[in-house]
């Protein structure tokens, strides 16, 4: 069994870039942007609607305050800043959740902040800090062996694995930084072949080559990559046919 999670919501006022209504036919759960590197509380309601009509479950994918730069970019936040700030987002979230009659089922960070709570302790717990000021023992979804999972579980927090079917991995089962040459997998082929190979062999191969293994309760397709949508379909039909069971973890 695997959860299939992508980035929604990703827009604001009259530029749009996920293809939220056909993405979410597809996904068990969606990481709704939070206002801070995408989105707005039309967009957040929009979402959040949709994804309670369809049983899909909504994730509060918080970031660094960095509008401009789609998240991506390193910032230096001070632990308690951040902690409010990631606080701060999962409140607006829930509001419209509620309102759709569901709730935030999880927490997930997004760009910088999520590969920075890969090696920096601190940044991690001001993460977990944050989902505790917000109420409620959420769920935090990071990469397999990042302090943020640890964080969240020395806070009685469920910490959730996920791997990244159209990303490319280092051989020490890190995310290769985006902004080096093939960063990003966007073959179709490749991202249902890697879908496959991270549910059933728990496994990916590295840029160099070798095999890394990938210990993933939750399966991402971005949904900024190009044709996320058919990509994200193709991977849901991949697993079904060969046996993997679709559910959300939360």
């Amino acid at each position: 069994m695997i959860d299939l999670n992508a980035d929604l919501g990703e827009g604001f006022g009259r530029w749009t870039l996920t293809d939220d209504d056909a993405l979410l036919s597809v996904v068990t759960s969606a990481n709704v942007a939070c206002g801070f590197h995408a989105g707005d509380p039309s967009v957040m309601r929009r979402v959040c609607d949709l994804a309670a009509e369809r049983g899909v479950r909504i994730g509060a994918q918080v970031s660094y305050r960095d509008l401009a730069g789609f998240g991506r970019r390193a910032m230096d936040v001070p632990a308690d800043e951040l902690a409010a700030e990631v606080a701060y987002q999962i409140g607006a979230l829930r509001v419209f959740a509620e309102a759709a009659g569901a709730e935030v089922a999880y927490v997930k960070p997004h760009g910088a902040l999520y590969n920075r709570t890969v090696h920096d302790a601190e940044q991690a717990r001001a993460v977990v800090a944050g989902v505790r000021l917000a109420g409620g023992a959420l769920p935090v979804l990071g990469l397999p062996g990042s302090h943020l999972l640890t964080a969240a579980g020395e806070a009685g927090l469920t910490g959730v694995p996920e791997a990244f079917a159209d990303r490319a991995y280092t051989a020490r089962g890190t995310l290769v930084p985006r902004r080096e040459a093939n960063s990003v997998v966007t073959d179709e082929d490749a991202v249902v072949r890697r879908a496959l190979a991270f549910a059933v062999r728990g496994a990916v191969e590295a840029v160099d080559g070798t095999t890394v293994a990938v210990a993933a309760r939750s399966l991402c397709v971005h949904g900024d990559t190009p044709n996320a949508a058919r990509i994200a379909a193709r991977v849901r039909e991949a697993l079904e046919t060969s046996g993997v069971g679709i559910g959300a973890f939360a």
